[in-house]
């Protein structure tokens, strides 16, 4: 896949072209960021009048099938793809040759990427280890949880679950990690979850892959299950969706897999499924 014409310049501008590029559609941005329900904006109406209407007035296990059913629709891109996407996807709003790495917050240019020491790698947050799926087309290359991360980072973090505590990884302050579990800088925390849960709706075991489901466990090993699921909620409240998870959000659905997630759009859905 080529390179699309990057749409992320500023937090203000990028939410206001998003608007602009999806109002011949019926689309618009996503809605308000805070974790509890707000009112809804222009945008999020048109979003839900079009994208999400089925979902709206379910909840529980209803509204996750109707939301499984939406973000199904999806065009995959293949795991060499990723490389590029990944360029669009987090690009440094304030240096376009730039990606913001997960974990550190750090801006690295975008072709230093690789698997040497001081490098970038793409990051799988639902470890791909956790059902087996690898770098196949299809939950391996969803870029809804593939991220750019330093490649030391990237491997302490390994396949452990999502939990609090630890002590602070080298090289990557905010960040703590015990034997079975690893806790992301306060910064990505809801970023972290929301990727989880995002991907235990999208994937339910209906289309030749696992399964996914968060729990409360950690050391889940290969079993298709991360957790711990009452962690990742309070991170995803205490982390509310940011302009540049949103613009990510855009990028994704636009210019690469055209779905979109939910819990970025709608963050109060994340307590009414779970």
């Amino acid at each position: 896949m080529s390179r699309q014409p990057k749409i992320y310049a500023r937090p203000l501008l990028a939410a206001l072209a998003s608007v602009a590029v999806l109002a011949g559609t019926g689309a618009a941005a996503p809605a308000d960021s805070t974790p509890a329900p707000v009112a809804a904006t222009t945008a999020s109406v048109a979003l839900d009048d079009t994208y999400y209407a089925n979902a709206l007035g379910k909840s529980g296990t209803a509204l996750k099938a109707a939301l499984h059913t939406i973000i199904s629709s999806q065009t995959k891109v293949s795991y060499s793809q990723v490389w590029e996407a990944l360029k669009d996807t987090d690009e440094d709003p304030a240096d376009p040759d730039d990606v913001i790495l997960l974990y550190t917050g750090e801006s690295q240019s975008e072709d230093d990427n690789g698997g040497n020491v001081g490098q970038w790698n793409r990051e799988h947050v639902w470890a791909k280890s956790h059902g087996d799926f690898g770098t196949a087309t299809g939950p391996g290359t969803d870029l809804h949880h593939l991220r750019p991360a330093d490649v030391q980072v990237n491997s302490i973090r390994g396949n452990k679950d999502f939990d609090n505590g630890g002590s602070q990884v080298s090289g990557a302050p905010g960040n703590y990690t015990d034997s079975d579990s690893f806790e992301p800088r306060d910064a990505d925390k809801g970023d972290v979850a929301r990727m989880i849960l995002y991907m235990a709706v999208r994937y339910e075991g209906d289309d030749a892959w696992a399964d996914l489901e968060p729990n409360e466990k950690v050391n889940n090993g290969s079993a298709p299950n991360i957790g711990k699921l009452s962690v990742l909620k309070e991170w995803s409240q205490e982390d509310p969706p940011s302009a540049f998870e949103k613009n990510r959000n855009e990028v994704i659905y636009t210019q690469y897999q055209h779905n979109r997630n939910p819990f970025i759009d709608h963050p109060e859905w994340v307590e009414s499924i779970w």
